[in-house]
């Protein structure tokens, strides 16, 4: 696997276990509402591939044939 596509996945599976931390009784909101800009912001380029083809991720849809 491709340096950044490690990082692609490496820094979604932080979100997702995040996420999941977060919907724990007794989580520490203050803790979730720190990281996760902060993970969400080094989110790397997508890898090539990670979206079809006829797929923007800067088209500004909220959901596939939605327009914002």
């Amino acid at each position: 696997m491709c340096p950044d596509c490690e990082d692609f996945v490496r820094t979604v599976f932080l979100l997702g276990q995040l996420a999941l931390y977060a919907d724990m009784s007794g989580a520490d909101e203050a803790f979730v509402n720190a990281v996760t800009p902060s993970l969400a912001v080094s989110l790397p380029e997508p890898p090539p591939g990670a979206f079809l083809s006829d797929e923007d991720p800067d088209d500004g849809r909220d959901c596939r044939g939605e327009s914002s």
